[in-house]
């Protein structure tokens, strides 16, 4: 695959011979997937360059799904880029429009600078309500880079595939707004297990006591959990390979959008205008007239709680995955 992590003094040194563009993006992997029809955007418009992104370095092997861009370590907004001033040719705001980002990213004086309208910085005024996808393609565009915000295809990951043709339960999520009831993901799993579905579970390490719950409440066997056992591209040969995915509106759902995997996307605090899954085999469960909006809350948003088990199954039988 493409991508890897740099080394924080190859990058500061700027020895490659090219000229250097950053994006900042220092969010999780939905966001990173949900940026993929800018990223490839400018790859395209800028060919010449070495292409970096910032962000959490656990995410190298799903930016190499996108090819051509570099890992730059960084956690969050809360340290300088490691980047000397004046390194960098193009810099690219594709984290927000707040003083925290547009601080980032002026500190690094690049010749020219790609952003949303914030403090010093020159660009298109932000529009909230904007699908995320059409926020960073009208960024580009505005800025006179071509950007279709359909082409969200990642190139298919080099692993092999663990459990090819399985549906998958995404059961975690990073917030509790988000984390539907374990014994309604069990009810959902023994359902489609009797209909001759081969379920597994999925998660992050931080996820696997609630995996192995939901597997239990099922009566399933335990090999079904794979959560905290995934490399991140071995996650993703798993969803790009799946018969179907269920999740909340989580990385898991982002992938299955990438390779058109069919899912059921769960949403509680997030409005699916804004992150949902683009037209195809996807439908998006939730009940927006309830919904708080907390992302941050400890407890699952009243929208996610509004969605039942049969509501699910419902729409795995609309995707043609269950016997009528």
């Amino acid at each position: 695959m493409n991508g890897g992590t740099v080394p924080t003094d190859a990058v500061a040194s700027g020895t490659a011979g090219r000229p250097e563009l950053l994006v900042l993006r220092a969010l999780k992997l939905g966001d990173l997937l949900v940026a993929v029809p800018a990223l490839k955007a400018i790859r395209r418009a800028f060919p010449e360059h070495r292409l970096r992104y910032a962000a959490q370095g656990w995410l190298s092997e799903a930016l190499g799904l996108v090819g051509g861009y570099e890992l730059l370590p960084t956690h969050g907004l809360d340290e300088p880029l490691a980047l000397r001033p004046g390194v960098v040719d193009v810099a690219i705001n594709l984290h927000g429009n707040g003083p925290e980002s547009a601080g980032r990213i002026e500190a690094l004086k690049a010749r020219r600078t790609i952003a949303y309208r914030s403090g010093n910085l020159d660009g298109p005024l932000w529009r909230a309500e904007l699908h995320e996808r059409e926020r960073w393609a009208h960024l580009l565009s505005w800025h006179g880079i071509d950007a279709d915000p359909t082409d969200l295809q990642l190139q298919h990951p080099q692993v092999p595939n663990p459990v090819p043709g399985a549906t998958v339960l995404h059961v975690g999520a990073a917030y509790g707004s988000r984390l539907w009831p374990a014994e309604r993901f069990a009810a959902v799993a023994a359902e489609l297990a009797q209909a001759g579905h081969r379920v597994v579970f999925t998660g992050g390490a931080g996820e696997k006591e609630r995996a192995h719950a939901v597997c239990r409440l099922a009566g399933l066997p335990a090999e079904c959990v794979l959560a905290g056992s995934l490399a991140l591209g071995a996650f993703a040969a798993i969803i790009a390979g799946a018969r179907l995915v269920i999740s909340a509106d989580t990385g898991a759902a982002h992938l299955a959008s990438a390779y058109g995997t069919p899912s059921v996307v769960l949403f509680g605090p997030a409005p699916p205008e804004i992150w949902g899954p683009p037209p195809g085999p996807h439908v998006v469960l939730t009940k927006a007239g309830l919904r708080r909006g907390d992302t941050f809350s400890d407890v699952p948003d009243p929208a996610l709680l509004a969605v039942e088990v049969d509501d699910v199954l419902a729409a795995v039988g609309g995707l043609g995955l269950l016997p009528a």
